[in-house]
């Protein structure tokens, strides 16, 4: 069966609040116990999560059993109420959810800025308090807001934000999305509209996710971009264009070069695997998609 789309099950996801507080080991911590656990074919430069959305039809245990027998170290887009299960096999959990109104609704609202401060203001400690660095947010969606007015409306709200993200450790990270195909009127769908944003918020503590998949739908030429503003991004997601499916021969990205650049940028986070399978077993074109991005 054809999983759900992502427009949907991803609204459906992030917009779950999680009700528990999970206390944890540091991410140094996590990464090294998991990292001395790596399969001897994985070449250790690159840091493999995998997002839960794409393998709703997976147990979660049954997915951490998975990824800890392919390489893969983390899990993302997942809250609270999955952290002890992730904990259970040593996992991290590279981007957090649990705050905000989702996707549509998010930052460049200012009639939502006490709501979303408040939500965030009460997350970030208990990402912090399980050994957890990454927190996704949104700029919401445009609904006739010019871009430079949606810019300065994201920096309000987070702005206040940043001494508790600050004080925790803890990096707000707003996801760059297409709105040509699958998010229509979302705001944040340039790297420079999130780019300038990170620059009117001034902290270290946001920065961008960027989606390689909806950054190849908006605008394209993505290695150069990554090069350029590569100091900005926390975070990466892959996916396959078109049709966000497997990373593979059938799509028009070449994600080794991908992979490459991106290493050579000097990062060390996260890229996160979140492609839809077409595969009758899912789990074989995630290994295929980790054997694709594990470059040397």
């Amino acid at each position: 069966m054809k999983p759900a789309p992502h427009t949907f099950s991803r609204r459906a996801i992030i917009k779950a609040a999680a009700a528990t507080t999970v206390l944890g080991n540091s991410m140094l911590q996590q990464l090294s116990a998991a990292g001395k656990k790596l399969p001897a074919s994985l070449k250790g430069k690159v840091n493999h999560s995998v997002c839960r959305w794409c393998y709703q039809s997976i147990p979660l245990d049954d997915l951490c059993k998975a990824a800890k027998d392919i390489g893969i170290t983390a899990i993302d887009l997942v809250g609270p109420d999955d952290w002890p299960v992730l904990r259970r096999y040593g996992l991290y959990a590279s981007l957090s959810h649990g705050a905000g109104r989702g996707i549509e609704e998010g930052f460049n609202n200012p009639g939502l800025h006490d709501e979303l401060v408040a939500g965030y203001a009460a997350m970030i400690p208990r990402v912090a308090a399980a050994g957890y660095s990454q927190l996704i947010c949104f700029s919401g969606n445009r609904r006739g807001l010019d871009d430079e007015q949606g810019i300065k409306n994201c920096a309000r709200g987070l702005k206040r934000l940043m001494k508790t993200a600050e004080q925790y450790g803890v990096t707000l990270v707003m996801e760059l999305l297409n709105s040509k195909v699958d998010h229509p009127d979302y705001q944040c769908d340039t790297t420079e509209w999130g780019v300038a944003l990170c620059n009117e918020v001034g902290s270290e503590r946001f920065k961008l996710l960027y989606d390689i998949y909806h950054m190849q739908i908006m605008e394209g030429d993505v290695i150069a971009t990554i090069r350029k503003y590569h100091r900005y991004i926390a975070h990466y997601h892959t996916g396959g264009v078109p049709g966000r499916n497997e990373i593979d021969e059938t799509q028009e990205l070449y994600y080794p070069a991908i992979m490459k650049a991106i290493v050579e940028t000097g990062f060390t986070g996260f890229v996160a695997q979140e492609f839809i399978p077409q595969h009758p077993n899912p789990l074989t074109s995630l290994r295929q998609a980790i054997k694709i991005c594990d470059v040397g």
